[in-house]
């Protein structure tokens, strides 16, 4: 799951950014609205996490670009304006959530990950593929009736692999939609996450890898 965090507040921002990175999801951050326009044309996000008072574009504004959208990231603004009536201008804008600062950040986690359920192209909460089950919600990994302990990048490695079946995906790939955009695109860390998740998941092996076109489960 990718999540964008627009917040001007860097403090914040930060504080949010290290909160659902530690939840398993891979994160950026933008402090405008224009730099946050930049992001959102470069990266497939699921859920846009949008401050309303931003400088040089506001959020009102960029909240009604991203839902003039084709194809679209969900919108959860989290904002100090907390009235009735705020939410419900915000609601009319094309927001998906609302959520008023002070927060209580377990909330926040639920709430992203309802609105990344909601999307039009999600599948079904419990993937299974290969006797693999992953349950998104409940994060929890089972192999052939038995649990699989797997780190958090490992479980966000194993999703992707099985929403992808039985298609490939790349290391860049992966790069993009597991980790953050600060990732080194010349490391090993897709290669090593994936050889774990490979012994964690025992014999026999159901991760593939084909030289030059990426990884797959059948």
């Amino acid at each position: 799951m990718r999540i964008l965090v627009v917040e001007d507040d860097r403090a914040l921002a930060e504080v949010v950014v290290e909160g659902l990175t530690d939840a398993g999801m891979a994160v950026d951050a933008a402090h405008d609205g224009l730099v946050a326009v930049e992001k959102i044309d470069l990266a497939a996000y699921d859920v846009v996490v949008l401050d309303r008072d931003l400088p040089r574009l506001h959020g009102d504004t960029l909240c009604q670009m991203i839902t003039e959208r084709e194809e679209r990231p969900m919108v959860l603004m989290l904002t100090a304006a907390g009235e009735p009536g705020d939410r419900v201008s915000g609601l009319t804008l094309g927001a998906d959530d609302y959520l008023a600062k002070p927060f209580h950040f377990p909330e926040l986690i639920l709430r992203i990950r309802a609105l990344a359920r909601r999307k039009p192209d999600v599948r079904p909460r419990t993937l299974r593929v290969a006797g693999i089950e992953l349950d998104p919600l409940r994060r929890t990994v089972v192999r052939d009736g038995r649990p699989v302990p797997v780190s958090v990048k490992e479980f966000a490695v194993l999703e992707a692999l099985l929403r992808a079946s039985p298609g490939f995906l790349s290391a860049e790939t992966l790069l993009d939609n597991v980790w953050d955009e600060n990732a080194d695109r010349f490391t090993n860390t897709v290669t090593v996450t994936v050889g774990r998740l490979r012994r964690k998941l025992g014999e026999p092996p159901v991760i593939t890898t084909m030289p030059s076109v990426g990884y797959r489960i059948e």
